[in-house]
């Protein structure tokens, strides 16, 4: 354990507690969150993300957790890991981060270094919240404080890396706090350390990784459309274009979450506050958002369609994170145009998808009636597992819509199927 050097992450999510959990490894970790539930839950060996394994959760009881930031004042090393959505008029909200950023500069001393993971536009780091930290601690930037960013690229789930296997980026405000900030995290990352040549360089490299994507999937579902109109199955065009090197393997979908479907937005207000018009990462995101309704219309031209069961309601697959899940604006639809429906995901939270929309989730067990229509929504491992199972809730000349083109193609014969 290395004494001098104390840390304290703030944020206990999905980002800041499997951090805690490998730098606790290494040296004193302080973790924070203004949940106290939170940290109830967590001082019980409780995680209600399931975003740490089986093995970690014994490290839990290194991590000194506690609601009360006056312990910042113990600490040199503050890592921020809060999440910064979009509002409803999808601009980025930065609250979070900002009231987070006030308290510790309130109670940081001298010479502590600040390392922001949460995802923001190029600038937020040091023309943001820079001037709030000196104005709440009285102190100097890079005189009595310094500051650097490294984005966090945790896929919260099952199958998805674990930190230390992922690459990460790092940044600093003086050529000391670099090679800081390399000290510490060379002791958990085994991937490798990339250094960013300024933090703006590192802001700006984890928005380009998600709207890369978020455009290119806006691709897939723009010629999955094409391609259900001409009556092509759009995986089969993606196998046969998969036989070129240099093809990149993008499949239609659902795009929601915390990064994909909110990120390019920040790029996005940014661009515009330069009087510039981001056209394509704006119609790409226009295209992602109206996939729910595009896939109501194929449901709705079905007049015979009344009882649904929908399988997944996460953002992803083995994961039970529901925020920003697109399938939830396909429930709302759904259930304001008053179909029968059941849904299902054992994996999701049961009290927040109440809360998000007034239904209950049913087990898989209790689920004995038959449907005129099955959306597999997010291909949960227990759901491919249970295929056969799933297939005899059907009625006879029913549909299945398989959202992710999981199903594998031998069960495609007796329903008809249709994907994106």
């Amino acid at each position: 354990m290395q004494s001098r050097i104390k840390i304290g992450v703030v944020g206990l999510g999905y980002v800041g507690l499997p951090l805690a959990i490998e730098f606790s490894k290494k040296f004193i970790t302080y973790g924070f969150d203004k949940s106290l539930d939170r940290i109830f839950q967590l001082q019980k060996n409780f995680d209600k993300n399931k975003s740490i394994s089986k093995f970690d959760k014994k490290y839990l009881k290194k991590i000194i957790l506690s609601s009360d930031f006056e312990n910042i004042k113990k600490l040199n090393t503050i890592i921020v890991c809060l999440p910064t959505p979009v509002t409803r008029n999808k601009k980025p909200d930065l609250k979070l981060l900002e009231n987070a950023t006030k308290i510790i500069g309130k109670y940081i001393k001298k010479k502590t270094t600040i390392i922001f993971e949460s995802t923001v536009y190029p600038g937020v780091t040091e023309d943001i919240c820079v001037p709030i930290i000196e104005k709440a601690s009285k102190l100097k930037w890079k005189k009595d404080f310094f500051v650097g960013y490294t984005p966090e690229r945790i896929s919260p789930g099952k199958n998805y890396k674990k930190i230390s296997e992922i690459k990460k980026i790092i940044s600093g405000d003086t050529k000391k706090t670099e090679n800081y900030i390399k000290k510490i995290y060379s002791q958990i990352i085994n991937a490798g350390l990339y250094l960013a040549p300024s933090i703006k360089v590192a802001e700006a490299a984890k928005i380009l990784e998600n709207t890369q994507r978020d455009v290119n999937i806006a691709l897939m579902n723009e010629v999955s459309i094409v391609f259900n109109k001409m009556n092509i199955s759009t995986r089969e065009v993606i196998k046969a274009a998969l036989t070129k090197w240099n093809f990149g393997n993008y499949k239609p979908g659902l795009v929601g979450g915390h990064c994909i479907g909110v990120d390019p937005y920040y790029l996005s207000h940014k661009s515009l506050s330069m009087g510039l018009n981001p056209d394509l990462i704006l119609t790409s995101r226009k295209i992602n958002e109206n996939m729910s309704n595009y896939i109501f219309e194929q449901i709705s031209r079905n007049k015979n369609i009344k009882k649904i069961l929908i399988l997944g309601v996460t953002y992803k697959e083995n994961c039970n994170d529901l925020r920003n899940s697109k399938i939830l604006d396909l429930i709302k639809i759904l259930k304001k145009k008053k179909y029968n429906i059941t849904v299902n995901d054992d994996i999701a939270d049961k009290k927040e998808f109440k809360t998000l929309t007034d239904l209950n989730l049913v087990s898989l067990k209790n689920i004995k009636e038959k449907f005129d229509l099955i959306i597999l929504s997010q291909p949960h491992n227990y759901f491919i597992k249970k295929i056969k199972l799933l297939l005899k809730l059907l009625k006879k000349n029913s549909y299945f819509y398989d959202l992710k083109s999981y199903v594998p193609k031998k069960y495609k014969t007796k329903n008809l199927f249709w994907e994106l």
